[in-house]
């Protein structure tokens, strides 16, 4: 008997018939639906839609994976990872640690004490240890960057499906899809010193959790990201400087382009979305476009986003600044030639954060803005950007030079929060 006719059934004689279990809707074969940001452009985005029942892959752990991957071939393949999956795990699914990629005599000990600034200088790291990093560094590598191909989906099945220590590359790939999964601590064991940066030096990591070089149509959608497991803010200080672990959440760059990321959440990390990764980097310029919608960015310390020459379509976004966040920087990085059209997206910020802090520019000279609201507040962000900074960073202009045509409906900024909060993140699929 069909379920509605067990239903009516049950209706008649004052039952209430409830499945067992209601089967959550396969999200597998999505596509990107038409005029949803730029990656809907210019025959849109359909990932592994098309790929036959023998490329229709159910992973559990890294060695499935790796395999239904293929290397990062173009195969058309849709890969559903079910459950937690560790990256740093040997072909038998034994948990590996930081001393098990360390080799030839590596060891942080030794390392610290032949850079230490105080005798080693200016000078980048070089020699036996610095090698032995290298080395080390490279045997990780090989365990956790996994090649993201051409005509691929990867999507998490049911509410807590997680890759975590991974790091994600959809490198010179088109037409990729990745939804629904918690993508959580690409940790780096081994990160370099590097002497001159920001004048004191600094420590420099090597892995994002998801990074597009030269990848062209590609959906991020309900994604989860962030460092949970291993937060920077709990690594020992260095040379003075904190540990890091971590570098990027999503880095967009190397000709990047026609890239919608939606509905997704980046929490707890520091540098959160690079799009464009060098003011010298003029090959950019006319790619980059990307669209980020009904993001939730929470307890990001920057990069949220910061732009160079790409045309950014950034509206409905929810920003939430926690109350003990000291280390907040900006939100909004407005660098060489980008191009950020900004519309209906809310901030929540402690008293110590102020509209004008939520903005950054290097180079930029131009962000368009409007329906911004600030603490429940309507603000018009570029006037009081522009009035606050006047001096210390050109002035920005509101005419960016497009006007975004590819889009979703955009809905009030007050709105838009309400249903971000709701609805952001891996688990939350429609």
């Amino acid at each position: 008997m069909r379920l509605r006719q067990i239903a009516v059934v049950g209706a008649a004689l004052g039952l209430l018939c409830v499945p067992a279990h209601a089967e959550e809707r396969d999200i597998s074969r999505d596509t990107l639906p038409p005029n949803d940001g730029w990656a809907s452009a210019a025959g849109g985005t359909t990932g592994g839609a098309a790929a036959d029942d023998a490329h229709v892959h159910t992973v559990t752990d890294r060695a499935g994976l790796v395999r239904a991957l293929d290397g990062g071939s173009d195969t058309p393949k849709i890969i559903k990872i079910a459950g937690t999956i560790d990256a740093n795990t040997d072909d038998d699914g034994d948990r590996l640690d930081c001393a098990d990629y360390a080799t030839d005599g590596y060891s942080l000990k030794k390392y610290l004490a032949a850079y230490d600034p105080r005798t080693w200088g200016p000078a980048k790291p070089s020699g036996p240890q610095e090698e032995a990093r290298q080395a080390s560094a490279a045997k990780q590598a090989e365990r956790i960057v996994l090649p993201v191909g051409s005509n691929t989906t990867i999507v998490g099945l049911g509410k807590k499906a997680v890759l975590k220590g991974a790091g994600l590359q959809v490198k010179n790939a088109n037409n990729v899809i990745i939804r629904n999964l918690d993508l959580r601590d690409a940790y780096d064991c081994f990160p370099v010193w590097q002497p001159n940066t920001g004048g004191l030096g600094d420590w420099k990591t090597a892995y994002d959790n998801l990074w597009l070089r030269g990848a062209t149509h590609v959906w991020v959608d309900h994604v989860t990201l962030s460092d949970k497991g291993h937060p920077d803010a709990k690594e020992p200080t260095h040379y003075a400087r904190n540990y890091l672990r971590h570098d990027g959440l999503l880095d967009i760059t190397n000709g990047s382009d026609l890239v919608t990321v939606s509905w997704s959440r980046f929490a707890d990390h520091d540098k959160a979305i690079l799009i464009g990764n060098g003011d010298t980097a003029t090959g950019d310029r006319g790619k980059l476009r990307v669209t980020l919608h009904h993001n939730e960015f929470e307890s990001i310390v920057q990069r949220a986003p910061r732009v160079r020459f790409g045309q950014v379509h950034l509206y409905n976004n929810r920003y939430v600044v926690p109350d003990d966040a000291h280390d907040y920087r900006y939100s909004v990085g407005v660098s060489t030639e980008s191009a950020v059209y900004a519309e209906n997206n809310a901030f929540t910020t402690p008293g110590h954060i102020e509209v004008a802090d939520l903005v950054k520019s290097w180079n930029g000279t131009a962000l368009h803005q409007s329906g911004t609201l600030f603490n429940g507040y309507p603000v018009d962000l570029l006037a009081i950007y522009n009035a606050y900074n006047s001096g210390s960073e050109r002035d920005l202009t509101a005419d960016v030079g497009w006007r975004p045509t590819l889009h979703t409906k955009i809905d009030n900024a007050a709105t838009a929060d309400r249903e971000v909060a709701r609805g952001a993140g891996a688990g939350r699929t429609p």
